[in-house]
């Protein structure tokens, strides 16, 4: 990858240039770059620097195996004011008849000069490989995190969900990018309704002869290649899906699975045969709050040990993952696995609330379930899109 400036005349009246992340003091300012944005934002939770790190490190992230990427910070007078993050997935554009990439990781202070230097170099990045569209914010694919949130700014983000202020909306549009999907975050809270819905739900899986069942312990390899290949069929006629390689599902089981509770990893069967899967986990970030993105401040495991020290505290949750293959949906399923992990989420471990996310706003069958077992819509978080073009290397709009 080479150092590439992206200046144009708005930029240059205003002292902003655009720069690839190229060393090590640049990337060190991408990831550093959110402190900045959110020093008076009481609900945002610094992220663990060391995973971040890792998520955008071609040699370690499988993404690069399929895909490529390039992040990209702001500067106005040598200081950082900006970063993007710009990727490309040829199993996205093949998987859905698509000529699109990404963008994500998104931050800038409250300038549309800066946040339009961003963009801009964002798509002319993706207009030079070819791509017609830009999606976002999305990191790689909607596997990730995805979603610029648009309601809900008062609630901390739970694990793997974005959070972001609400001046982004305003830049996002003033560029030009409009609406392209919703997504809903669901909250879970100790409830009556649910309790009404749970002879319907014992009933309905009685006719099926749906089990359901904690991950085999001893068969953690096997568990993962089944959720993947119930996940791959349940997702894939989704808005914006693209199905996870092997090795980035097991990347993704690698990182969970070290903070997991077994118990919340449930595997769903007819008669021997796993026909859908849930996957809830602590919320990690009510751990890391005190730990300020740092786990080995000074060469020393101080904020690893206070994060592990504090996962012990943890009294809620986030269901990551709830699928069921089409054959078996309307059969009781998906609302056993939410029932089965609530009973043990609220009577063994205490848990006082859990955020099931996300579902598209569109996904009728799904949001109606969840609302019919309690699930209450607290936070929206939304797809952007815009069409770009390529003319000698440059965009056009």
């Amino acid at each position: 990858m080479s150092s590439q400036l992206i200046s144009s005349p708005i930029r240059a009246e205003s002292g902003i240039t655009v720069s690839e992340v190229v060393s090590r003091r640049q990337r060190r300012e991408f990831l550093e770059l959110p402190w900045q944005i959110y020093a008076g934002d009481s609900a945002w939770v610094p992220p663990l620097l060391l995973e971040r790190k890792e998520f955008i490190d071609p040699r370690k992230h499988p993404f690069y195996q399929h895909g490529a990427a390039t992040p990209f910070v702001a500067y106005r007078g040598g200081r950082p004011v900006g970063r993007i993050l710009a990727s490309d997935d040829p199993h996205f554009n093949a998987h859905q008849r698509d000529n699109a990439g990404c963008f994500g990781m998104f931050e800038s202070i409250d300038e549309p000069e800066v946040a339009h230097a961003l963009l801009d170099a964002a798509a002319d990045w993706l207009a030079r490989r070819g791509r017609t569209r830009i999606l976002g914010p999305i990191d790689y694919s909607m596997n990730y995190s995805c979603g610029l949130l648009v309601d809900g700014f008062d609630k901390p983000p739970r694990v793997m969900m974005n959070h972001n202020p609400p001046y982004y909306l305003r830049l996002f549009e003033s560029w030009g990018l409009a609406k392209a999907k919703d997504l809903f975050a669901w909250w879970f809270e100790p409830n009556k309704r649910i309790n009404r819905w749970r002879p319907r739900v014992e009933r309905a899986v009685a006719r099926s002869g749906v089990t359901v069942r904690p991950f085999r312990r001893n068969d953690l390899p096997a568990e993962i290649l089944r959720c993947r290949a119930i996940y791959n069929e349940a997702w894939k006629d989704n808005w914006g899906d693209v199905p996870m390689t092997l090795a980035e599902f097991q990347y993704l089981a690698k990182f969970l699975l070290h903070l997991a509770v077994p118990d919340l990893l449930l595997m769903a069967e007819v008669n021997g045969r796993a026909v859908g899967f849930s996957l809830t986990f602590p919320d990690f970030n009510e751990a890391a709050r005190g730990v300020n993105g740092r786990l080995f401040p000074y060469g020393l495991p101080i904020g690893l040990l206070r994060f592990w020290r504090n996962l012990k505290s943890v009294k809620t949750a986030r269901l990551l993952a709830l699928g069921v293959i089409p054959e078996f949906r309307r059969q009781g399923v998906a609302e056993l696995l939410i029932l089965r992990t609530f009973d043990y989420a609220t009577q063994q471990l205490g848990y006082n609330g859990a955020e099931l996310s996300w579902t598209l706003e569109d996904n009728a069958l799904i949001n109606r379930t969840i609302e019919a077992v309690g699930g209450t819509r607290y936070k929206t978080y939304r797809i952007y899109e815009r069409a770009i073009g390529a003319t000698n290397g440059r965009p056009h709009w």
